[in-house]
């Protein structure tokens, strides 16, 4: 087994003709767990998109995307897990997501099987008989009762059922973590060689994204994976490619080391680039000087003028060799959350019970603590989340909120229905009455600015999540209800987003599965998948450590 990607010299632009990447060029080896990073829109899931093209795995839901310039070349069997999968809200079923993962003839092949099976069931007479056998071969010599039994491998390791039970379950009716649970463990036990995965650790909590690191640590496929779990690429990532943004598009630089030196990496490599962009233009400065200092002799003395070409030659040569490496753009995030004051009771839960969820538990939440929800997917954190910013969300017993609270909601899922078709200029002008000059400010503060003419529903995955907290800053929220605003946020973002909170003047509840945000809150609830909800003194992630704490506390007291 063994595969590896050559990205050389490529370049793209977006629609509207803005550069998205110039001259990207790495290599993934066989075998490496390599990380894609960079700031939101930089052009990462672009990337992935004409790899998997070029791999001949298009992506149903998106256009083939061809280089502007260079090339892209793969060696091996690739298959991809979408950025989508966790968010499917549609119609399909467990047996499609599987297929819609599947190698091209395959899918084609499932699409007209299933084709002849339903005009057979409409009452079809032997010419549809016949088509039905055709497909019924068709798909045995493509594979398709082998993929069927690594299938229900997966199905019954994700979902505790068999593929004929779960086939036809909608995958709306599974949690975003079990979605991409079963795509993942349907792609690492496949036969492909090489996997493309991106934010394969979203949706999933925090035992998901602990497994995922083993199965990462313990698989001899190549991977190129586009993550922003900081501990994630600490534990997993062996090589971090990181596309940095300059005026004429993203390019790339490679660290062949680990996350945990990155930082460390990255400073020095931009030191140095300043230091030689310095020494770059102390060296033009002199050759311009002594070219004015050989045209001015040589305008009184002839025997100055071949030192004049000679000086006009030298600085030819270095101004057609060019500056050293671009020096990448920073963001300059600034995220103002304001908050304001309240009555210092902002949350009282008395006897309250998430219906079919969550056993009933208090919980007195006071003025500017910051709170968050841990535990296990599906056990009633976005629920809650919901009811206290006023949806309806089944329950029994209280959930009162103090004077004066104002609740503002992240949603992970980033579906705003009200903001489709709407661009952000439009959205900050008809929802706060922003002038276009003062929300083009606005937006630039959230590095949006560049996509102020964009449609809400063509934004990556972080720049929705950006203009969700842009959106809360300016609604003055006294209460922070976010859910997951880590998820497809840059390193960076991350980093302003937790700079923001610390001088956020409100109150904050959150649910995280991000290990590193979690441990900027100062009181931890825990909800447990038997309905136990029970605060903790620490981050608690998983009920077995919960159990133990509490084992050495009886011990302890015993």
């Amino acid at each position: 087994m063994g595969g590896h990607i050559d990205v050389n010299g490529v370049a793209c632009s977006l629609p509207d003709g803005r550069p998205l990447l110039a001259d990207v060029s790495f290599r993934v080896d066989d075998g490496s767990v390599t990380a894609l990073i960079g700031p939101n829109g930089s052009g990462k899931t672009t990337l992935i998109q004409m790899i998997a093209a070029a791999g001949g795995r298009p992506v149903v839901t998106w256009p083939e995307l061809e280089p502007e310039a260079g090339s892209v070349s793969v060696s091996g069997s690739l298959a991809m897990m979408p950025q989508f999968v966790g968010s499917i809200r549609d119609d399909s079923t467990v047996r499609d997501l599987l297929v819609s993962i599947a190698p091209p003839p395959l899918r084609t092949a499932a699409v007209e099987l299933r084709r002849a099976e339903a005009a057979v069931a409409a009452g079809g007479g032997e010419d549809e008989q016949l088509a039905y056998a055709g497909a019924l071969a068709d798909w045995g010599d493509l594979g398709g009762y082998g993929a069927e039994v690594a299938w229900d491998a997966a199905v019954t390791e994700s979902l505790g059922l068999p593929l004929a039970e779960a086939a036809g379950r909608p995958v709306r009716s599974l949690s975003g973590g079990e979605q991409k649970r079963l795509v993942l463990t349907a792609l690492l036990g496949s036969q492909a060689d090489l996997l493309l995965l991106d934010e394969p650790d979203n949706y999933l909590d925090v035992p998901g994204k602990e497994w995922l690191e083993l199965q990462l640590a313990a698989t001899r496929k190549t991977v190129l994976l586009v993550s922003h779990d900081r501990e994630l690429l600490a534990r997993s990532a062996t090589r971090i490619v990181t596309l940095e943004r300059t005026a004429a598009g993203s390019t790339a630089w490679v660290h062949g080391g680990s996350f945990s030196t990155y930082e460390e990496a990255r400073a020095n490599r931009l030191a140095r680039l300043e230091e030689l962009h310095a020494r770059w233009s102390e060296e033009r400065t002199r050759l311009k000087a002594l070219v004015t200092e050989m045209r001015r002799k040589a305008s009184y003395n002839s025997d100055f003028a071949s030192k004049l070409t000679n000086a006009l030659h030298r600085l030819e040569r270095f101004e057609q060799a060019g500056p050293p490496e671009a020096i990448p753009r920073p963001q300059r995030l600034s995220m103002r959350l304001a908050g304001g004051r309240t009555g210092r009771r902002v949350l009282t839960c008395s006897g309250l019970a998430l219906s079919g969820l969550t056993a009933p538990f208090d919980l007195e939440v006071v003025a500017s603590e910051r709170l968050v929800c841990l535990g296990p997917n599906g056990t009633g954190k976005s629920h809650l989340l919901r009811l206290l910013a006023g949806q309806d969300v089944a329950h029994l017993g209280e959930a009162r909120l103090g004077a004066r609270v104002v609740p503002g909601h992240f949603a992970q899922s980033y579906e705003h229905p009200d903001l489709d078709e709407r661009t952000l200029a439009e959205i900050l002008e008809q929802g706060f009455d922003l002038p276009l000059g003062r929300a083009v400010a606005v937006l630039s503060r959230y590095e949006l600015a560049e996509a102020k003419h964009q449609g809400y529903e063509t934004l990556s995955g972080g720049q929705k999540a950006r203009l969700q907290i842009l959106l809360l800053e300016l609604s003055g929220a006294t209460l922070l209800l976010l859910d997951e605003p880590t998820d497809n946020l840059d390193v960076e973002s991350a980093e302003a987003l937790e700079a923001g909170l610390e001088r956020y003047e409100g109150t904050v509840l959150a649910i995280t599965h991000d290990r590193y945000f979690a441990r900027h809150f100062d009181r931890f609830l825990l909800f447990s998948s038997d309905g136990r909800v029970v605060e903790t003194d620490e981050p608690v992630f998983d009920e077995g450590t919960l159990e133990r704490a509490a084992r050495t506390r009886r011990r302890a007291r015993g």
